[in-house]
């Protein structure tokens, strides 16, 4: 018994007569010790839950290996970053109710992480109708920009998907962009978050908010990792926030199989 509940059942015989005392002591010992065990294990699975559904699963497997991976700071890693966002979602929010606007982004969001998760990405952060996810970290990858790019191109795939049965529903834009970012936790002792900062997120977040809702925007770092794989249109060279000279940018349409 844990808490007044049943928590499993021992039987025990002994052939040919009753049990002494001391035994039966034992069993009742075994048994307490036994409920305690099975208490403490599902205590463990419903805190594992927990924890790993406010983290990505790259980063919560990589910190259960290794906690001290939980410090503040961080290093400077190559990698994708994804920016996604709903365009046209202030003038949504504006014509219906705080609830009817949370269940179109759970529900969204139910059908894009996966997406991002079965390509290998790391979910960061939703900040409203924005999420962000980086490829090459936790996990070096060393094909993060194309794993970054198909999960791009699905994710509109899903989405129009789930709005074929919400017409008034925003679409999402996708601003992808590859380079060196320190990769790490930042925050407070009392709270942190693993993220990605630096001039590629920055840049990654600018490409977002010049893609059209339904397309792919893609930097010059991830054109180069990509290669002869895109097929690619020009969007144009653009002057963007923070960045002295103009910045080639593409429009990604397709990844090709590796031959």
């Amino acid at each position: 018994m844990v808490k007044g509940q049943v928590a499993g059942v021992i039987t025990a015989r002994r052939p040919g007569g009753t049990f002494a005392d001391a035994d039966v002591a034992l069993l009742r010992s075994f048994a307490t010790q036994s409920s305690i065990a099975l208490e403490n294990a599902r205590l463990y699975r419903h805190l594992d839950g927990l924890f790993r559904s406010y983290m990505s699963p790259a980063v919560a497997t990589a910190l259960l290996a290794d906690p001290d991976q939980a410090g503040l700071g961080g290093a400077i890693t190559d990698v994708t970053v994804l920016m996604a966002d709903l365009r046209g979602f202030t003038a949504f929010t504006e014509a219906h109710s705080p609830e009817q606007v949370v269940t179109m982004l759970n529900t969204y969001y139910g059908a894009i992480v996966p997406v991002i998760l079965d390509s290998g990405g790391t979910v960061t952060q939703f900040v409203g109708d924005a999420v962000m996810a980086i490829w090459g970290a936790p996990v070096r990858q060393p094909d993060h920009a194309r794993l970054a790019a198909c999960a791009g191109l699905a994710l509109h795939h899903v989405v129009e998907q789930v709005a074929a049965g919400h017409p008034d529903w925003p679409r999402f834009r996708v601003g992808i962009n590859t380079g060196p970012a320190v990769v790490g936790n930042i925050g407070a002792a009392e709270m942190r978050n693993f993220t990605a900062i630096g001039d590629t997120t920055n840049l990654a977040a600018r490409l977002q908010s010049l893609a059209p809702a339904g397309e792919v925007v893609i930097g010059p770092g991830t054109v180069a990792a990509l290669g002869d794989a895109a097929r690619v249109s020009e969007h144009g060279w653009v002057k963007v926030k923070g960045k002295r000279d103009p910045v080639r940018v593409c429009v990604l349409h397709e990844i090709r199989e590796p031959k």
